[in-house]
């Protein structure tokens, strides 16, 4: 098709006219359709209409507006008036909102080149060391070249392929740790994201160190840390500092006006996170010159990274610590949750035929959580499940990927702006415009999903469900900026899913079924969920 619109540029009149004649011929109509399609696509953005506007008042734009702190709602309910891109004033700021599948996917492929620079609040800049890790830096040879790093080590196919004992691990351990609750603790809820978030930090630290800590003296705080200290300053601090709002973001020409309090918090946070990280590899560094050699993150930078520096390495580290032990927690602790609820509801019956796997058309009431134990059954009879099943396993899949939906793991992906003037759904977006992706809006476009405020992972199953459904949710963005971790994300998450199923029956504590706030940057249910576990055995 590029090549059709590019026939009015690059052919001289004569030839054009050539390539038209057949059309001519057949009476016009084709010459025509594809003028008037050439001409719809060819024209610059300046030809365009503006933007629609969600009105707001002197200085301040649209902030009052915003007061709830839950951003991508008030962006999905500004999309029922105003469409699904509009542009809103952030005080002194143009941003524009996106806030449908189509919209976003042209955003971040058919457009990218326009919008490929990050736009990261002061709280960021500072946690992030301006941009100093994969997931936040711009498009460039920093971010190409750390990406070729952390995929060849810690997330790419062949690196999950060399970490999969470490994976397997952290599950069984999980497993244990929940089945001595449940003997310690009978008649008691578990608190799921206590245990769980535990031993992802633990794969973390051997993905990156080779091996978990138990504690760690940091020199230049003249203390030592123990291992909960020393994930609250490594995750659980950070997170929450990337939420903390500096008023002078919104303004920009007042940046000169000092807010010392926002400054010293955050500058407090990163100084610890990087007083540990040097203690960490510090460690490490007297294992490697003893001669110990291991297959993990640190020892592949120091050996293959030599044009990285000191801090560069120390954050791209601490990257995938904070990745791994927070965002992976995110959907797993709501797919539990919403399992828990114990809800019946009508699905389809399936049978296993000759042929395999045969979707009837009967259908039945059935609790979801009962269906994944069949299916998982059906698949690995009494074996613990395995990573090589998960294939087997499509409504697994629905759960993981409707839970993706409905509980965005990232429901604004981080700002970007236009370094050009560009179009977006069929507007003139002005250079200089910060872009906000609402994929929580895009999740809940109703053109796009049924009910899309219902969790319900049938709706991937559907006789007319195209398997490019699963990734229409866009979890894990899109285009050159497709989410690294995504293939770690999704086996760590699935089989944990799958062998909680396998082991307990999982009901929610009372009053847990309305407990469904949210807090921080990636969505995190606000409180932690607690359940009744039963055994299976």
């Amino acid at each position: 098709m590029d090549s059709v619109l590019n026939i009015p540029a690059t052919l001289p009149v004569g030839a054009a006219i050539a390539v038209g004649g057949p059309a001519i011929a057949l009476g016009g109509l084709s010459l025509w359709f594809l003028k008037g399609y050439v001409s719809d696509h060819m024209r610059g953005p300046s030809s365009l209409p503006p933007l629609p506007v969600v009105p707001g008042v002197p200085l301040l734009g649209n902030l009052l507006q915003m007061k709830e702190k839950k951003p991508h709602k008030t962006f999905l309910k500004w999309a029922e008036t105003y469409g699904p891109i509009y542009s809103i004033k952030a005080g002194y700021n143009s941003m524009v909102v996106l806030n449908s599948n189509e919209v976003a996917k042209e955003a971040m492929v058919t457009r990218y080149p326009s919008i490929s620079t990050r736009k990261l609040p002061k709280a960021l800049k500072i946690l992030t060391c301006d941009k100093t890790m994969v997931a936040m830096s711009d498009y460039d040879e920093f971010h190409k070249t750390a990406k070729r790093h952390i995929l060849t080590n810690v997330l790419g196919p062949n690196a999950q392929k060399r970490h999969r004992c470490l994976r397997d691990s952290m599950v069984e351990n999980i497993i244990n740790r929940f089945h001595t609750y449940l003997k310690n603790h009978p008649h008691e809820a578990v608190n799921f994201r206590k245990i769980f978030e535990s031993e992802l930090f633990g794969l973390a630290m051997k993905q990156v160190l080779g091996k978990d800590v138990e504690n760690l003296h940091v020199e230049e705080l003249g203390t030592t840390f123990s291992r909960e200290e020393i994930f609250r300053v490594l995750v659980l601090d950070l997170m929450q500092g990337a939420i903390e709002v500096d008023w002078r973001d919104f303004f920009p020409y007042l940046k000169w006006i000092p807010n010392r309090g926002f400054e010293k918090r955050l500058e407090q946070m990163h100084t610890r996170r990087m007083a540990v990280m040097n203690a960490l590899i510090r460690e490490q560094k007297k294992r490697i010159a003893s001669g110990e050699e291991i297959n993990c993150y640190l020892d592949y930078l120091l050996t293959e990274a030599k044009t990285l520096s000191h801090n560069e390495i120390s954050m791209l580290l601490w990257e995938v610590v904070v990745e791994t032990s927070d965002t992976t927690l995110v959907t797993t602790e709501w797919a539990m949750y919403e399992l828990a609820k114990d809800q019946k509801r009508q699905t389809n019956t399936f049978s296993l035929g000759f042929t395999g796997f045969e979707i009837c058309n009967t259908t039945s009431l059935t609790i979801q959580q009962d269906r994944l134990l069949l299916e998982i059954e059906r698949v690995s009879g009494s074996d613990k499940i395995r990573e090589e099943k998960l294939c087997q396993l499509p409504y697994l899949s629905a759960v993981f990927h409707e839970t993706l939906r409905n509980h965005t793991p990232v429901p604004i992906i981080p700002l970007r702006y236009t370094h050009e003037e560009t179009q977006l759904g069929g507007y003139r977006v002005p250079a200089e415009s910060e872009i906000a992706i609402n994929l929580y809006g895009c999740n809940m476009e109703k053109e796009v999903w049924e009910n899309p405020e219902e969790w319900n992972p049938e709706r991937f199953l559907s006789e007319n469900n195209d398997p490019v459904d699963l990734y229409k949710t866009m979890a894990f963005g899109g285009g050159k900026r497709v989410c690294a971790g995504a293939l770690e994300a999704m086996l760590i998450s699935c089989v944990a899913i799958a062998r909680l199923v396998q082991e307990f029956e999982w009901k929610l504590k009372d009053g847990e079924e309305d407990d469904v706030d949210t807090l921080g940057l990636t969505g995190h249910k606000r409180n932690p969920m607690h359940a009744f576990l039963k055994s299976r055995k």
